[in-house]
């Protein structure tokens, strides 16, 4: 996540910081509001009630989030839904929509932003190839540009967008005095003929076509932790900046929205409402400057969104529910893969739906009021257990306001789903199941996070801060509970626990070999041949021949024959030199021949090099390596083959045993204890604390420091507790607790130690599991120079 630049002073600048996505609105929701009442022929009756209806529900939902703003102030006020409070579900649904929401956002705004470019530059409206206009391309291209200026750091994108939502309020605010001044103060007339049969529908319909206005309401909640002063200050501080933004919102609705009804025609599909007012309000050159003003902060809104899906994903990584590489930081320290997926998924539904942001307004409003209504109901809930607690009159009446919201939003949540079901709505019944069944399966791969990172997940995005431009938001969709105390947090398992694994020793009796008559899978025959002399163990060369052919044939034979020279050449060598050794050759791909072989002679350990008759890298290239780790049960030991070919001297004086304090990764042990014991090895026990730098996180350094010192501590007494019991057996071994990201500190300890074998467990994961989850084993392979003794463990056999 970002870090906290500074704090904001006053309510201005947290408007300024959190308000470019709600201070957009009006640009564009009023032109589906007139097209529907126009072409009904009611905006004479309804255009009032529908207004006046917008302005009751941002009061009341502003209203609520003030309760919000109170309670929590370390900035994780999101909508109220906390996996701590309300259980995982709260947290998969809250991510989930927010995910879309972002989406949504980035998407609307990008659209709006290409209808103000088109209002001045018409030719754009017309069809290149396919039905696709040019407005569409440039979107597209402008999307990819927010993308790149986003995923190059919070400082470039508040270079870039800063000043966007300052001018937004200049102009709403000229746009307000400018029409008193030429038209007086007229504010919308309440019809009460609205409400009646007649005219109910397209009284809904309106309301539900301009509630677009409270997207983004809730970042303010989020941001009461980036404010100077007291709690209390902070949150008065955060409730202001919602009233600047939402009361300039609001003034634009009843004192423009009259003016924009009389003087624009809706059915002018060339060129927007609020343009042709703007035109008609506004002396030159103002007008052109507004839409640039327009074009700049609805581009910021983009930005916004893109940034948020960055936080967002950062929190979810933390919290285990969407693989690491999604929340891997570039070099700007910010997740730049899920911006970029962000852009290919709103690029593809611009070349199917085009760029007209009405066709995307009802899933967006959607969104925001099924958050919204979420946040009532948890308001109300804790409302009422604290009346529960300590009953006063005061919190009843309090409860009564909330559940009037509760209702209101969860109303509005129901009329856009009926009223715009069939125009996208629907798509939420497909986005939201399919992203909570993804959450939950990354989060049943991965397990719970630790308590240091899900306490330092908490307590980051309760210190994140704008920087200065649009919806900034923490992840608070899945940690949205204040954090407690550090001294609270447990280390799993305690480090005094014992496992049968400290204690086992597995013999490796039967060794089978990787051979395809190169050069580099030969570089595995020193390591066999060390091991089976001092073991005695029974070595079995194995090769297969990957043909098209049947058997049988004369080309099948021919290489047949030429690889049973081989191998018999290399049987009588190791035979020479004492290795019980014997020879199959199987038809198929190795990786199958493996694991038929395993199973008919109960093979113990399988050793291949990680080149191949190729020279790729065969564990990257998804070869060999990476096949038999998914197939097979049994112990893989990978010899690191150089590029020239050379064979390298066969040694096993060092080994790295990275060991994380679960019971998964102690079943490395036994293996451990056997390889030491047999070639008289030390052992090196290496434990990267679940805790990241100080540089990593925004939370106070020293409070992050004292975190990670009592992780390290826990983490020396688990190892130490494993290396007594290895020291019984007169092994030498040593205990390092050191680095951050475990990969790359297993990777760089390995050669800073000069190790000759790195052991670790790998879960056999392959295929979408794989992709999702990755693997840890993976990644040491694929960065370390040395040898990998990897042990495959799955929940269930094969």
């Amino acid at each position: 996540m970002g870090h906290v630049s500074h704090k904001l002073n006053n309510a201005f600048e947290g408007a300024l910081a959190g308000g470019g996505d709600p201070a957009t609105s009006p640009l564009y929701v009023f032109g589906p509001f007139l097209r529907l009442i126009v072409v009904g022929g009611v905006a004479s009756v309804t255009f009032g009630a529908s207004v006046w209806l917008v302005i009751l529900t941002v009061a009341v939902v502003s209203a609520m989030y003030r309760l919000v703003m109170q309670w929590v102030t370390d900035g994780s006020g999101g909508s109220g839904l906390s996996e701590e409070e309300f259980g995982p579900w709260a947290a998969k649904i809250n991510a989930a929509i927010t995910f879309v929401e972002y989406t949504l956002t980035f998407l609307v705004s990008m659209a709006a932003m290409v209808t103000f470019i088109a209002d001045r530059v018409p030719v754009l409206n017309e069809i290149l190839i396919f039905n696709i206009q040019y407005r569409t391309l440039v979107a597209i291209a402008l999307s990819v540009l927010t993308g790149w200026l986003v995923n190059r750091g919070p400082k470039m994108a508040a270079r870039t967008f800063g000043p966007a939502t300052a001018g937004v309020l200049a102009l709403l605010w000229a746009m307000i005095i400018a029409t008193i001044i030429k038209y007086g103060l007229h504010l919308p007339d309440f019809n009460l003929q609205a409400f009646s049969p007649e005219y109910i529908h397209y009284t809904l319909g309106g309301y539900v076509r301009i509630l677009a206005v409270m997207t983004g309401i809730e970042v303010f909640a989020n941001m009461v932790a980036a404010y100077d002063g007291t709690e209390a200050e902070k949150g008065k501080k955060a409730f202001n900046s919602l009233l600047i933004i939402m009361g300039t919102t609001g003034a634009t609705m009843l004192v423009v929205g009259p003016v924009i009804k009389d003087l624009s025609n809706p059915l002018l599909e060339e060129v927007s409402v609020f343009t042709q007012t703007m035109d008609q309000l506004l002396p030159a050159p103002l007008p052109y400057l507004g839409t640039l003003v327009g074009i700049a902060v609805l581009m910021s809104a983009s930005a916004a969104a893109a940034q948020g899906l960055q936080n967002l994903s950062l929190g979810l990584s933390e919290r285990r529910y969407i693989p690491p590489i999604l929340g891997k930081r570039n070099e700007y320290q910010v997740a730049d893969k899920p911006v970029w997926i962000q852009v290919v998924l709103v690029a593809l539904v611009f070349l199917l739906f085009g760029t007209n942001e009405e066709t995307y307004l009802a899933i967006y409003a959607a969104g925001v009021f099924v958050l919204l209504s979420m946040t009532g109901w948890a308001v109300a809930k804790r409302l009422l257990r604290q009346v529960r607690e300590n009953f006063n009159i005061n919190t009843a009446l309090l409860i009564v306001g909330t559940i009037i919201a509760a209702v209101m939003t969860t109303g509005a949540t129901g009329i856009i789903f009926v009223e715009r079901f069939f125009e996208g709505a629907w798509t939420y019944l497909i986005f939201i199941p399919m992203l909570y069944v993804m959450f939950g399966y990354t989060r049943k791969q991965l397990g719970e996070p630790s308590a240091a990172l899900d306490y330092l997940g908490r307590l980051d995005a309760s210190n994140l801060a704008g920087f200065g431009f649009g919806q900034l938001k923490p992840a608070s969709g899945v940690a949205a509970a204040k954090p407690g105390s550090p001294d609270e947090l447990r280390w799993e398992p305690a480090p005094i626990a014992e496992s049968k694994w400290r204690h086992q020793s597995f013999n490796l009796d039967k060794v089978a070999v990787l051979l395809d008559g190169s050069d580099y899978a030969a570089q595995a025959l020193p390591w066999v041949k060390l091991y089976c002399q001092r073991t005695g163990a029974q070595l079995t060369l194995l090769s297969s021949i990957k043909t098209k052919l049947a058997e049988g044939s004369d080309e099948f034979e021919k290489k047949f024959a030429e690889r049973q020279s081989y191998l018999d050449k290399v049987q009588k060598e190791l035979q020479d030199d004492g290795v019980n050794v014997d020879v199959a050759i199987r038809s198929g791909f190795i990786a199958d021949a493996t694991q038929m072989l395993v199973h008919e002679k109960h093979i113990d350990i399988v050793v291949t090099s990680t080149r191949g008759k190729s020279g790729e890298l065969n564990w990257t290239s998804s070869g060999v390596s990476q096949k038999l780790i998914q197939k097979i049960n049994q112990p893989i030991f990978l010899v690191q083959a150089s590029a020239d070919g050379s064979i390298a001297p066969a040694k096993l004086e060092r080994i790295l045993v990275p060991l994380d304090g679960s019971i998964f990764s102690e079943r490395v042990l036994p293996y451990a204890r056997s390889l030491a014991q047999v070639f008289g090895s030390e052992l090196i026990l290496l434990s990267v604390p679940a805790v990241p730098e100080p540089e990593d996180y925004s939370a106070p350094s020293t409070l992050i420091e004292d975190i990670r010192k009592k992780a390290e501590a826990e983490m020396e007494n688990f190892l130490d507790a494993v290396a007594r019991s290895l020291r019984e057996s007169d092994i030498k071994v040593r205990t390092m607790v050191t680095g951050t990201l475990p990969a790359r500190t297993i990777v760089n300890v390995g050669k800073e130690e000069d190790v000759d074998m790195i052991m670790s467990t790998s879960r056999g994961r392959g295929g979408l599991e794989l992709f999702m989850v990755g693997s840890k084993a993976q990644r040491i392979v694929e960065q370390s120079e040395k040898n990998v003794f990897m042990i495959p463990i799955r929940d269930r056999p094969r």
